[in-house]
């Protein structure tokens, strides 16, 4: 009976890590409503972010498809010196907002919130909220504005402003394709009413 039970709470707790979402993503990353439904902590974390900082639902959305695909451990690819001796990673980038560790450090003495994690998707869409309003004030680029957010937040406050992004044609693209995710998402929570 011992071990027919310790077998059983390992299942329960196995159910209850998946169920929390771990760093795996959501299933189907295409359809905002089936997201939502499979994750709907998210949601809620995403509902508080827009409600405090003004970036709309489907904005966070795309722009966490583009950076990490909704994986809580994202991190750089490493680098790699003739082809085969590791040199790090491209940059100090992670979690499901890719926040700099820098950056990450600035928006915890702003807002105080000195135990948010990068890998916790509530901080992330707190953290990206924060810095997308930053940049509407720096640079007057409305949180609404999908496409030139992700520039932005690519890019930084100071190569936004600029251009760096005019050299690089394939962020330029990008970009293009976070608008039209986000689109794609508000039009299918509007479907589905959640938003």
């Amino acid at each position: 009976m011992g071990r027919y039970r310790r077998a059983l709470m390992a299942g329960a707790l196995l159910a209850v890590l998946t169920a929390c979402g771990g760093y795996g993503p959501p299933r189907n990353l295409d359809d905002a409503c089936a997201l939502v439904e499979e994750r709907p902590r998210y949601l809620k974390a995403m509902e508080r972010t827009q409600e405090r900082w003004s970036v709309p639902v489907p904005v966070q959305m795309a722009t966490i498809y583009q950076e990490s695909k909704f994986v809580g451990d994202a991190r750089t690819p490493m680098r790699y010196a003739i082809g085969v001796i590791p040199m790090g990673r491209q940059s100090s980038a992670y979690g499901y907002a890719q926040a700099l560790d820098g950056t990450w450090d600035d928006y915890r003495k702003d807002t105080g919130r000195w135990r948010a994690k990068r890998d916790r998707f509530d901080d992330a869409v707190d953290f990206m909220g924060w810095y997308m309003t930053r940049t509407e004030a720096k640079l007057g680029i409305p949180t609404s504005d999908a496409r030139n957010q992700y520039l932005a937040y690519h890019e930084g406050h100071t190569g936004y402003a600029r251009g760096s992004y005019n050299r690089k044609s394939w962020l330029v693209r990008v970009s293009d394709q976070v608008a039209a995710r986000a689109d794609l998402y508000a039009a299918q929570l509007i479907s589905c009413g959640r938003m």
